[in-house]
């Protein structure tokens, strides 16, 4: 019994770096788009410029932060957790320089600003990533262990959405910007105090023999032994589509519910605006999120990891499809809020087998060299994984482009604005969802 108690203490301590890892990057994608776009005024063709610049900056960032984790000694502060109170700091820190941007230096500001935080990030991200397959060892302990992470990190990313949800009037009417910066002082508090319990109390790592550390292979040679392995390769492309929808549903959904569904400060539903009810809207779509959690587990379990990575596909598809047909009436208004929880499904599933899929990879993989690679394997998915964002912004960029928003944001809800955001929220999830759904048809590890 008392056994029993220890190892649930471990994996809550273990699941509160949800709290400092993916509320963190929730909350930046959550804001920094709508940001810059409808409070600074950057145009949209350097919106698209400046993401596509920090989308190459990736490519070399963070495939090395992870062989660099890979490559150190267990020393006294650990071989993950060394990385880990490096970027713990200053992970907080960028909740708040997110948004106090110099006058006259906007542009300047947003390339950098995104570059150091995705620095930051994936040096958190990257080292807490590799734990989890090296703390739980097998299946089952994968499973158990995760489903308290994800609760954790579905509160997290609650909490994340909401705080700006609050503090946030409306959506480019002007004078936001003291309500975005205390967003992101509230934020950094949150991070700061729980990943605390999570740095010092919920890492346990296992030392490396002098033979394993030695025997591991070069930074290139690393980088292309996990594109040679073609379960890696489909596994990553499909997290990369998921995350595609994800980008796509945080960062469009409040220009989605101001100009779509009609809701502004003037024309409120149920008494909330246009950036409350989105925050709603996310909040209720990552409840439903933690409530079947455990049924993705049963799924998991009784199918195989892969299967239900497929079933979820499916199911999320056509979820996003009535977004394509809201529009401003009360009818629209209501079932968009309910269709935004059935999507919760699907963000559980992609939470859930992601990590799991992975430790089959980096398992694989030990089971051949001999070698722990997880860091590796976990840094070359966040170059692959920040595609998506790639893929999102040049997607808003093209439909943009037929719309009153080709060059800069404007408060209007022409048809083509209308059509526009409709097509973004609906047929580009849907589309990233089957393509995920046929590459993980290839992916031949996880089944029953």
């Amino acid at each position: 019994m008392s056994e029993q108690e220890v190892k649930l203490k471990d994996r809550f301590l273990f699941a509160l770096n949800g709290f400092p890892d993916l509320m963190t990057y929730q909350f930046f994608q959550a804001t920094v788009f709508i940001f810059y776009f409808t409070v600074i005024g950057i145009e949209t063709f350097v919106m698209w410029v400046g993401y596509i610049i920090w989308g190459f900056w990736n490519m070399f960032n963070d495939p090395l932060l992870g062989y660099m984790s890979d490559r150190k000694r267990s020393g006294k502060y650990g071989k993950r957790k060394f990385f880990i109170l490096i970027a713990f700091i200053p992970l907080c820190l960028m909740m708040i320089f997110l948004f106090t941007v110099p006058s006259g230096f906007e542009i300047f500001y947003f390339i950098i600003i995104i570059i150091l935080f995705e620095l930051v990030y994936t040096l958190f991200d990257v080292n807490t990533k590799s734990l989890f397959p090296e703390m739980w060892p097998t299946e089952e302990e994968r499973s158990k262990t995760n489903v308290v992470l994800r609760i954790v990190t579905i509160i997290a990313i609650l909490v994340a959405f909401m705080i700006p949800s609050f503090l946030i009037p409306d959506i480019g009417g002007g004078g936001e910007l003291p309500y975005y910066i205390m967003s992101g002082i509230i934020v950094a508090v949150v991070v700061g105090v729980t990943g605390f319990f999570f740095v010092f109390y919920g890492i346990k790592e296992k030392e490396e023999t002098k033979e394993q550390l030695e025997g591991r292979p070069g930074f290139f040679k690393s980088l292309i032994m996990a594109f040679k392995n073609r379960n890696f390769v489909v596994l990553v492309l499909a997290n990369m589509f998921t995350w595609f929808v994800l980008n796509m549903l945080t960062s469009m959904f409040s220009l989605y519910c101001g100009y779509v569904l009609g809701i502004s400060e003037s024309s409120k539903f149920l008494g909330l605006g246009p950036f409350l009810f989105y925050g709603i809207s996310i909040v209720l779509a990552f409840l439903v999120a933690a409530m079947v959690m455990p049924l993705h587990k049963k799924i998991g379990l009784k199918y195989g990891m892969r299967t239900g990575f497929m079933i979820t596909m499916i199911i999320m598809a056509i979820t996003f499809i009535p977004f394509l047909f809201y529009g401003s009436d009360t009818l629209s208004r209501f079932f968009a809020i309910i269709n935004a929880g059935a999507i919760g499904f699907g963000i559980s599933g992609i939470m859930f087998y992601f990590d799991i899929l992975m430790g089959y990879v980096i398992d694989e993989d030990e089971k051949k060299t001999g070698m722990k690679r997880s860091a590796s394997f976990y840094g070359t998915n966040a170059f692959v994984h920040r595609f998506s964002i790639i893929l999102f912004i040049s997607s808003v960029y093209l439909v943009f482009q037929y719309t009153a928003w080709q060059t800069t944001f404007v408060e209007t809800g022409t048809l083509d604005v209308i059509i526009g955001l409709q097509v973004l929220l609906s047929v580009f999830p849907a589309i990233a969802c089957i393509l995920a759904l046929i590459l993980m048809y290839f992916f031949r590890l996880g089944r029953k």
